[in-house]
């Protein structure tokens, strides 16, 4: 995550008996191997995005080619034609190409892509900018879906396992990104210290993590929440976590 660059704001700390009793939670939910197998998959995804985001293929890209990026990103995969049709292949193509080659800083060009869409809604618009970096060199960028963290709800996995969710709020979105980034510096950096090394064994890994936490914390909530008949119908963490990757039942 190279791209980082100090937003003006201290990131809070990590939470560190939070961070240590969520992955507990977690691997009593998922395996070790099951980690690393998803992990695995998210790599094959990156291999999939490549040809997709490469530049010349960008410049000339038609509706159906964009139409293949936003099935590949969670967020879209379902509303892909109503996207390029509200937003249309005009706008959406050079809104892309300039996220993912152009020559402003990191957060100038998320900013600016967020500005360009700004007919979705905002959460649909970031989780799609945010994928399309990450996947596109993820030793560079870094994810930012609302799963991760919701600034509309103040929710999501970064906020659990750090001290407070002050610092993750950004000036504009490009800004708010940057901060997100710093605070997976502070769990990567953290995790090293508490011995989760695996963390570093891909860069997916870390994805992976926050990905079980949030599931531990929404499993938590349903079963308060929801009638034991509606708990029975969510899916195991492994198949949770590749749906919110986008990886569940991948296209080719």
């Amino acid at each position: 995550m190279n791209a980082v660059a100090r937003s003006g704001a201290d990131v809070p700390a990590l939470d560190a008996p939070s961070a240590v009793e969520f992955m507990r939670e977690a691997l009593i939910k998922i395996s070790e191997e099951e980690i690393s197998t998803i992990s695995a998959e998210l790599e094959g995804k990156r291999a999939r995005f490549a040809p997709l985001l490469a530049r010349g293929a960008l410049e000339a890209a038609d509706a159906e080619h964009l139409r293949r990026i936003l099935r590949m990103v969670f967020a879209t995969r379902k509303r892909a034609d109503e996207i390029i049709g509200s937003v249309g292949a005009d706008a959406l193509r050079p809104a892309l190409l300039d996220l993912v080659h152009g020559k402003a800083d990191t957060a100038t060009r998320f900013a600016a892509f967020d500005e360009a869409l700004s007919e979705l809604n905002a959460p649909v618009r970031r989780d799609l900018a945010g994928e399309v970096l990450h996947f596109h060199d993820p030793e560079r960028y870094w994810l930012w879906s609302r799963w991760m963290w919701n600034p509309r709800t103040r929710t999501g996995a970064l906020p659990l396992v750090l001290v407070s969710d002050e610092g993750l709020d950004g000036a504009d979105a490009g800004e708010s990104y940057l901060r997100v980034g710093e605070a997976m510096k502070t769990v990567l950096t953290m995790a090293d210290e508490l011995g989760f090394h695996r963390m570093r064994a891909s860069p997916f890994a870390l994805d992976v993590y926050l990905g079980g936490v949030y599931g531990v914390y929404m499993y938590t909530v349903t079963r308060m929440r929801m009638t034991q008949e509606f708990n029975r119908v969510i899916p195991k963490l492994p198949e949770l976590l590749r749906r919110l990757f986008g990886v569940h039942r991948l296209e080719g």
